[in-house]
Order: C-alpha cells, then sequence, then structure tokens
C-alpha cells in the first residue's frame, strides 16, 4: 500500500467515523424524539429520553471536532494538487467548527426547559415547552446557516478531486453539486421555510455524494498516477 493510498483511508475513516456521530444528532434524535408541530410532546420525549438526548448532544459536539482531523487529513491527501484550494478547505473549517458548538448549547438550553429544573420554576409547563422548540429552532437555523459555508468547502473539495487524477473524476463532480445542494438547502431554509421539507427531497440523493467520497477513500484508497509511478 502506496502512502497516499494509506494517506486517503485515514482520510475516509475519519470522514466516516465523524459522519456517524453527526447521523446520531442530525437523523436519529430528530425522528425519535422530535415532534413537529407539537412541543409539548417533543418536551416529554426528552425529558423521557435524557440520557439519549445528552448522546445526540456528545455525538453532535464529537462530530465537530473529529472534522478538524477529517479536514487536516483531506489537507494532507489533496495539497500536492493545488495548496490554495486545499488551505481554503481548511480556512472553512476553522470558520464552521466554532457555529457546530454553540448550536449544541441550544440543545443544552432545550433540554434544561425539557426537564424543568428548580430555577425554571417561575415558568409553567406551557411555556417551558415553547422555550424547548424555540431552541431547537435555533439549532435548526444555525445548522442552516453552516450549509451556506458548506459550498466554500465542497467545491474546492471537489476541484481538487476532480484535479488529483487518484480519485475518480466523477466524485469530483458530484462533490461540487453537494456543495450546491447544501446551498439550496441553506437559502430555501432561511427565505423560504415552507418549501424546505421538497428541496430537502431532491437535495438527498445528491448529498450521498458524501456517502460515496468517504467509501471510496476508505475502501480503495487512492491510486499513484502514471507519470509518478513511472519516475
Amino acid at each position: 500500500m502506496t502512502s497516499l493510498s494509506k494517506n486517503a483511508r485515514v482520510a475516509g475513516l475519519l470522514y466516516i467515523l465523524s459522519s456517524l456521530f453527526g447521523i446520531v444528532r442530525l437523523i436519529y434524535i430528530p425522528s425519535t424524539l422530535l415532534v413537529s408541530g407539537n412541543g409539548a410532546a417533543t418536551a416529554n420525549n426528552i425529558a423521557r429520553h435524557e440520557l439519549l438526548f445528552r448522546f445526540g448532544i456528545v455525538s453532535y459536539l464529537l462530530c465537530s471536532a473529529l472534522w478538524i482531523f477529517v479536514t487536516f487529513a483531506l489537507y494532507r491527501l489533496l495539497k500536492g494538487v493545488d495548496q490554495t484550494l486545499a488551505r481554503l478547505m481548511v480556512i472553512i473549517t476553522v470558520v464552521i467548527t466554532p457555529i457546530f458548538f454553540v448550536t449544541a448549547a441550544n440543545d443544552v438550553a432545550a433540554l434544561l426547559f425539557a426537564r424543568g429544573t428548580e430555577f425554571l420554576s417561575v415558568l409553567d409547563q406551557a411555556q417551558r415547552e415553547a422555550f424547548v422548540v424555540l431552541f431547537l429552532n435555533l439549532h435548526h437555523q444555525l445548522d442552516l446557516a453552516s450549509e451556506l459555508l458548506w459550498i466554500l468547502f465542497h467545491v474546492p473539495f471537489g476541484l481538487l478531486v476532480y484535479k488529483s487524477r487518484f480519485l475518480p473524476r466523477i466524485l469530483g463532480v458530484w462533490l461540487i453539486i453537494v456543495g450546491f445542494a447544501y446551498l439550496a438547502l441553506s437559502f430555501t431554509g432561511l427565505m423560504l421555510p415552507a418549501y424546505e421539507h421538497k428541496v430537502w427531497n431532491f437535495a438527498q440523493p445528491v448529498l450521498f455524494g458524501e456517502v460515496a467520497i468517504m467509501l471510496w477513500l476508505a475502501i480503495m484508497g487512492a491510486k499513484e498516477p502514471r507519470l509518478a509511478a513511472r519516475s
């Protein structure tokens, strides 16, 4: 196994690990505990399954922290292709990571209101439930805001993959499209929230481009360019 292929596999495995933690909060927790349009049921689910919700918070933070290592692994793999584009990926990660930690703080606040701790006794049940919904909505809005920046990560990432010659070009094109899909989701969620679900239905198959690249890196690795092999 070449050093290039080792670097690719490390990046792919870190990518998968980060994504698995992200799935817990972004997909599993909403589908299991959050009830759209019903603050009382949502607050009750969070209070009854506090440990699960806390695990979602921790998973979100782990996903965010691991993404730093994913980015540096991708930088090490792709910096020889175009260092400017590789540095741009690092810059975007540095900018976006603090947003993730602020976003997680909204979940902590939602949990406090759902539990109804002693210092919140001045609020009645309906008010606490309203605050639960408020902070969960703030979490979602910050996710939408961060998606606005993902195009600045995925387009350079896609261009690097396309130009690399040691990864399939189709994956590079797919990643660029993923970036624009995130832009569409962000714009729709922030400006036209009534259509967010419809746009998500169209964007979801496109976002599997991230699954494709992480599996390719982890399983297939990277092939040394022919010119490099001859030399």
